[in-house]
């Protein structure tokens, strides 16, 4: 459930969905006519499927969920796939018309049918059992699978109301999943407010500082050894959990790629979350949307890279308005998050100056990406062009890497307007008077003297 999965039976697929949603409706059903004292008995149906190599039967035999377990997540999906279900049930019962105020539901603000709250699941599968009724409650508790693999949930209710009356929710990536047989990376939105990073680029593509990289190293290291060491070894009661890194350094030194590259080496995904925009766009919503972020990411053992991180350390806005009091209490929540996070959290920022001891003492390393020394820029700048151009005798790299200072983001510039002018006027060749050009434009570009 959590990679990209292909199954090669749709027609498969679309009768174990509609097996299983017959069986959750004559489950409803039966148990409503209990509730409304129209039978003296019931016996759940049988469960069976078509082929054992669709996704829902996959999901079956990987969590292994008992009975109750089961009829939870498929009325949670109930909706996604027959909008009008709760409500053709309930008709069966109230031909009239009418409430059930025990059977809980509410109504999406853009889906016009039922949805099932905690609830509905608590009256069908309890009804006024009390001791029933808790045990439903516990599948919506921190330690059930549920809530680690993030699969079912309660929407938050607002304060002072039973938490049950939260809607039933279904991780969208499973939805997707038992429809249509693959499983996409989430969009970014304001719900989610991440965007997944990846890199072509390998290694040997990333010219870092010796000291630097052989920092990046220590942070591979336990990415692909956490396990042993918290577990195997005992550790988790000694080490805190996770691993928080802060990269600095000026724009184009390679912060993001060696984020990109962890993630690539690791079998990890990276996704990047740019803090000036959900600290300034998404005021309000930050604590919701990041809470569910966090605790994905922590099932999928995602790598999480916050750039612009500046928005979290020096001094806290001064509170003029709400929006500065908002502001505050998301950066005091997202720090205490990033604390908690069981996994690899990166923050990365252009200047390291405003960096108190107090946010020193969060991260287990602090890595400094400087600009390029030149021997490090005649690595970047003999690579840098593809072979299809030809490079004049005049050009030596080791001069240019001495005399030009430039980032790596820099240098790859320069190599684009370049290659785009040689292929404009078909020569295929780069002299000393085009390349200098460049670089002038790119040191106009970045405001520096030459």
């Amino acid at each position: 459930m959590s990679g990209d999965r292909n199954t090669q039976h749709p027609s498969a697929e679309a009768t174990n969905l509609g097996l299983a949603l017959d069986w959750i409706e004559q489950l409803v059903t039966g148990y409503l006519a209990l509730r409304f004292e129209r039978a003296e008995s019931f016996e759940p149906p049988p469960l069976e499927f078509c082929s054992e190599d669709s996704p829902l039967e996959l999901f079956i035999k990987s969590q292994d969920p008992g009975m109750e377990e089961f009829a939870v997540v498929m009325m949670a999906l109930a909706p996604h796939l027959r909008p009008g279900f709760y409500n053709k049930i309930l008709a069966q019962f109230l031909p009239e018309g009418g409430e059930v105020h025990e059977f809980g539901g509410v109504h999406g603000s853009d889906h016009r049918a039922i949805l099932p709250t905690g609830e509905t699941a608590q009256f069908i599968l309890a009804g006024n059992d009390v001791r029933k009724r808790i045990e439903v409650q516990r599948m919506f508790g921190a330690e059930h699978w549920f809530a680690k693999k993030k699969v079912v949930w309660l929407d938050t209710v607002r304060p002072g109301e039973p938490m049950m009356s939260g809607r039933l929710c279904i991780d969208p990536e499973l939805v997707e999943w038992v429809t249509l047989g693959t499983v996409g990376k989430p969009r970014f939105g304001i719900e989610f407010p991440a965007q997944a990073i990846e890199t072509e680029m390998g290694w040997e593509d990333l010219v870092l500082h010796p000291d630097t990289l052989r920092q990046i190293r220590e942070i591979e290291s336990w990415v692909r050894h956490k396990d042993v060491l918290m577990e195997e070894w005992g550790m988790k009661k000694k080490l805190a959990h996770g691993y928080r890194a802060f990269f600095h350094g000026p724009p184009g030194t390679g912060k993001t790629l060696t984020a990109t590259l962890l993630g690539k080496y690791t079998g990890r995904d990276v996704f990047r979350i740019d803090l000036s925009r959900v600290v300034s766009k998404y005021i309000g919503e930050t604590e919701k949307n990041l809470a569910l972020l966090f605790e994905k990411a922590e099932y999928k053992e995602w790598i999480l890279f916050f750039d612009e991180a500046d928005a979290l350390f020096g001094k806290r806005t001064d509170v003029r308005d709400a929006h500065d009091r908002f502001a505050n209490q998301e950066i005091s929540y997202l720090l205490q998050r990033i604390e908690q996070y069981r996994g690899l959290v990166i923050l990365a920022s252009n200047k390291r100056n405003q960096l108190d001891e107090a946010f020193v003492r969060r991260f287990q390393a602090i890595i400094h990406f400087p600009i390029p020394r030149p021997e490090e820029r005649y690595l970047i700048w003999s690579g840098a062009f593809p072979p299809q151009i030809e490079i004049a005798a005049e050009i030596d790299w080791r001069q240019i890497a001495a005399k030009y200072e430039l980032s790596g983001a820099g240098i790859m510039n320069v190599m684009q307007y370049c290659a785009l002018e040689v292929l404009a006027d078909q020569s295929r060749r780069l002299d000393l008077k085009r390349l200098e050009g460049a670089i002038l434009r790119e040191y106009v570009k970045e405001g520096k003297v030459v």
